[in-house]
């Protein structure tokens, strides 16, 4: 099992925790890394995207002239791709990106990269945090008594001085242990969780 040091509010090792190797010590699995995270922003995309074909602009019924005689190419409509105001070749149309990925390879993916965070040291673990008040300047301190700057910061339970604190801090996001996700913990350079917060990913995943 890999031991990390628990750190308290003021930066202080307090402690040291050993992480369960079944969730924080398996082998790193880049593809299907990969796969959940193309779905995870797959999933996120409206698809309402849309440009009238030749068929669907108005307009456009008669010939423009007749077929022979005038020295200009022959044209049928008006509102054909290359006039202007006309159709677009193959235009997108509403669809649905998402698709699925199994709640396992899912889980095994969430696995990975938890892993990954530990293996680059990259994983801290606080024994809690707790604020009396709402106050940006306070979170901010404590992020660098951990000499953090961006981070996904993962609580146990509700805590909303803490989650209204970090909004305003455009490098550090909130999350609770049922909704963190592959493509968050990639996307912020450490992994900042509270001793409760790790539990409950062990009791979850493990």
């Amino acid at each position: 099992m890999a031991n990390v040091s628990v750190y308290n509010m003021e930066g202080k090792e307090v402690g040291t925790m050993e992480l369960s190797d079944a969730v924080f010590g398996v082998e790193v699995n880049e593809h299907l890394v990969h796969r959940v995270v193309v779905q995870q922003l797959a999933n996120k995309r409206q698809g309402t995207q849309k440009a009238k074909t030749r068929s669907e602009v108005s307009g456009g019924g008669r010939k423009p002239w007749r077929q022979k005689g005038t020295g200009h190419a022959r044209q049928g409509s008006t509102r054909a791709p290359q006039w202007k105001g006309g159709g677009v070749v193959f235009a997108p149309v509403p669809r649905d990106y998402s698709f699925k990925v199994n709640k396992k390879e899912k889980r095994a993916a969430l696995k990975s990269v938890l892993s990954a965070k530990v293996n680059e040291n990259s994983f801290i673990v606080v024994d809690e945090l707790k604020l009396d008040e709402i106050k940006t300047k306070k979170f901010k301190e404590i992020l660098d008594n951990l000499k953090v700057s961006g981070a996904l910061v993962v609580l146990e339970g509700e805590n909303t001085n803490v989650v209204l604190s970090a909004g305003n801090l455009p490098t550090v996001k909130t999350a609770y242990t049922n909704t963190i996700n592959v493509y968050d913990i990639l996307k912020y350079r450490t992994v900042v969780a509270t001793k409760a917060a790790v539990e409950a990913i062990e009791e979850v995943y493990a």
